[in-house]
């Protein structure tokens, strides 16, 4: 029984240090409509950033905040690409994603490095006296708080609004002046920042940085937007970022269950495109019961009227 807890007090964990970069994927593919690929590379990157720097000597949480300005401008190069130089979306962000392969690689100076016996940010509260049973949990509770919290009033200023209006009608914006494409180029920067910090948190817990690290987060993340949705719809900024947190602890339990049920861990790229299908599918059959159900009340009316 204590093993069964203490296994989903472990997913509980993954989902919350993971709910970070599923907000920073909803920033990007909901509130800007961008399909941004340069996440695969962005969430290594606050990985590698924040393992150099630990292993350098500097502070943990110097290191960990670092890792997303490092982020920030791998998505303001992937933002630049496609409003200055005018390639696609999709082809600008698997070029940077390309390119902070060989950034990541020279960072860390090797394909894997190791934390076990590096100070991290979990190191520093067990240090404070916190058990190192919940020193994670903890942490992850209170950066994703916070993390929500800046997101939802960042979304409510002028320039958040501005930045939702781009991606409900970019077109209608910039006929109004609004200079969209720096505001894009930020917007995408902040969503690949809080990425960025995923990973340099995800690689403290887990005690080492790895290139291939970032293989399937864009995935995931989306995963965990399209779940979210599924279970609390986005009626406002606030439910949309809630969502993803959801969804982000939803597919880490899912993903456990499934290695509980016997799948290799091999098989858990087919998991998570069987949950992102899943979810859609359901979101179309909701939609169709609902016209369904609409078309049924409307027969019914006028054959009462007749």
């Amino acid at each position: 029984m204590n093993l069964a807890l203490g296994a989903v007090f472990r997913v509980l964990e993954q989902g919350l240090v993971y709910a970070v970069m599923a907000v920073g994927v909803y920033l990007s593919s909901r509130v800007l409509d961008f399909p941004d690929l340069t996440v695969d590379g962005s969430f290594p990157m606050g990985a590698a950033i924040a393992a150099r720097l630990l292993i350098g000597g500097i502070h943990p949480l110097v290191g960990t905040l670092l890792a997303p300005v490092a982020g920030f401008f791998a998505g303001a190069a992937t933002g630049i690409l496609n409003t200055k130089l005018r390639i696609s979306n999709l082809l600008a962000g698997i070029l940077t994603m390309t390119a902070l392969y060989s950034v990541n690689l020279r960072v860390m100076g090797r394909a894997n490095v190791p934390l076990l016996r590096t100070g991290t940010v979990l190191t520093v509260l067990q240090e404070k006296g916190i058990p190192p049973t919940i020193s994670a949990f903890l942490l992850f509770c209170i950066v994703v708080v916070v993390v929500k919290f800046m997101v939802d009033v960042f979304l409510r200023t002028e320039f958040g609004l501005a930045l939702r209006a781009i991606g409900d009608n970019e077109s209608m914006i910039r006929s109004l002046g609004v200079n969209t494409d720096s505001m894009k180029i930020i917007g995408i920067g902040i969503a690949n920042a809080l990425v960025a910090l995923s990973g340099a948190l995800v690689a403290q817990y887990q005690g080492f940085a790895d290139i291939g690290m970032g293989i399937g987060t864009v995935v995931a993340g989306l995963a965990s937007v399209i779940i979210g949705e599924a279970i609390i719809p986005p009626r406002s900024v606030g439910m949309g970022t809630l969502g993803a947190i959801t969804g982000s602890v939803v597919y880490r339990l899912a993903v456990f269950l499934a290695l509980r049920l016997g799948f290799a861990p091999t098989d858990l790229k087919l998991v998570t495109a069987l949950l992102v299908i899943a979810a859609l599918s359901g979101k179309s059959i909701k939609r169709g019961i609902g016209i369904e159900r609409r078309k049924a009340v409307r027969n019914a009316g006028t054959e009462i009227s007749v």
